[in-house]
């Protein structure tokens, strides 16, 4: 039997008992599971990697609450199509339907005014809102639209559900079942899939095209079938995180070349710009800081400039930055301060007001009880410093921010000790 239907949209799954994962989502105690035995469900947001079901879930919780259902995609939708649905639901009220949903994917791809048009309509109830995204929602989706939505984090397939899946396809496939296909081992087919549902059966609709007769699988012979694809860069799959992590490791570690390489790697694969320049910030914060505070201008117009002109010419500035970056000085000092800091503060169970001196004066009233009363106006003094105690009593000699060595650091130290003495020691 043949058919041009790929085999990932074969075995789409029509219910709950034929979807793979996510039990933390849809197990007994899954809070999806949960909800939907009410039969209600709020707006919410399905975040994850490309291929492990996100608009097959949005549509099983369609069919299963008896909703209509609207799907967008973002890549080729507007605000115009927005509004269409909108009046479409609300036609629909009048007749007592139950509350349609609106599912859009790659919300992430909407614009600022594409988002705005939601928020009416998710807060009046209109419908209920499903989006999908594989980037980060709090960097994607506006805060308003987020406020108003759950947000889920979908993980990719296990080794376990890679096995469950692919005995499915085997046993319940049209074609597959009708074919003598024997796996003897699953690791290559688990790494070269990256827990992604599609990516997986892709692989099974090759390997089963690849020879007549019967089909021995092992790592080798997953290897031999995809012998083409093996340095290939998925931007949605797994190795979308292992080059990310590569190039910031490669910035950190200073060598500019391998930073380049990976760079390269993500660009021509069609990562997202702005998800590389973002990386490139929290690199300038995080393993440079003040070894090179200029590094962090540098990655913030890197991620301006990517914005503004996108690709092929985007290249260009995210190169400078990445090698900025790679061949600058290096210093962890302010990453390690706020995260010792805030490790404190987590602790410390002792009340410390802020002292007098330090606090805000807007009345009389707050001034005669000692609001600010002490206080010394810095730039009043030489070299506008003047030592006074700006700690909460009983944190008086406290450190959190310990200057390493770098040339820029080392000067910032030489200073805390010629104005604090021997306070910070």
């Amino acid at each position: 039997m043949q058919t041009n239907i790929p085999l990932a949209e074969r075995l789409r799954p029509k219910n709950f008992e034929e979807y793979i994962g996510q039990k933390h989502l849809l197990g007994k105690e899954g809070v999806l599971a949960k909800m939907l035995t009410h039969g209600n469900i709020p707006s919410f947001i399905l975040w994850g990697p490309p291929g492990i079901g996100k608009t097959t879930l949005a549509n099983i919780v369609a069919l299963t609450l008896g909703r209509p259902f609207y799907t967008l995609s973002a890549i080729n939708s507007g605000v115009k199509d927005i509004r269409d649905i909108i009046e479409k639901a609300k036609d629909k009220q009048f007749f007592n339907t139950q509350k349609p949903i609106l599912f859009i994917d790659e919300i992430h791809r909407f614009s600022k005014s594409q988002q705005d048009s939601l928020l009416g309509a998710v807060e009046q109830g209109i419908f209920t809102l499903i989006g999908a995204t594989t980037e980060n929602p709090s960097f994607e989706v506006i805060r308003p639209l987020l406020s108003r939505c759950q947000v889920y984090i979908l993980n990719p397939l296990s080794l376990e559900n890679i096995k469950e899946l692919v005995e499915r396809a085997l046993t319940k496939d049209v074609i597959l079942k009708e074919r003598e296909i024997e796996i003897k081992e699953y690791e290559a087919l688990y790494r070269f899939s990256g827990g992604d549902a599609r990516k997986l059966l892709n692989i099974l609709d090759i390997i089963s095209n690849s020879e007549q007769g019967k089909i021995i699988v092992t790592n080798e012979f997953i290897e031999k079938a995809l012998k083409d694809n093996i340095i290939s860069y998925d931007k949605g799959g797994e190795q979308h995180y292992d080059y990310i992590s590569a190039f910031i490791k490669s910035i950190r570690g200073s060598d500019p070349n391998a930073s380049i390489y990976y760079l390269a790697m993500m660009l021509n694969a069609g990562e997202d710009v702005k998800f590389i320049a973002r990386r490139l910030i929290i690199s300038a914060s995080e393993d440079i800081g003040l070894a090179n505070p200029n590094s962090l201008l540098i990655a913030n117009a890197c991620f301006d400039a990517v914005s503004k002109i996108g690709m092929p010419e985007a290249r260009i500035p995210l190169a400078e930055a990445t090698i900025y970056l790679a061949t600058s000085a290096k210093s962890n000092s302010a990453y390690l301060a706020i995260n010792k800091a805030m490790s404190f503060i987590k602790k410390d169970n002792v009340p410390r007001p802020v002292p007098l001196n330090l606090r805000n004066a807007p009345t009389a009233l707050l001034k005669d009880i000692g609001y600010g009363g002490e206080y010394k106006y810095s730039h009043d003094f030489k070299n506008h410093f003047v030592y006074q105690e700006f700690m909460p009593q009983g944190l008086e000699k406290t450190t959190f921010y310990e200057p390493q060595h770098n040339s820029k650091e080392e000067q910032i130290s030489r200073q805390i000790e010629n104005q604090w003495k021997d306070k910070y020691k």
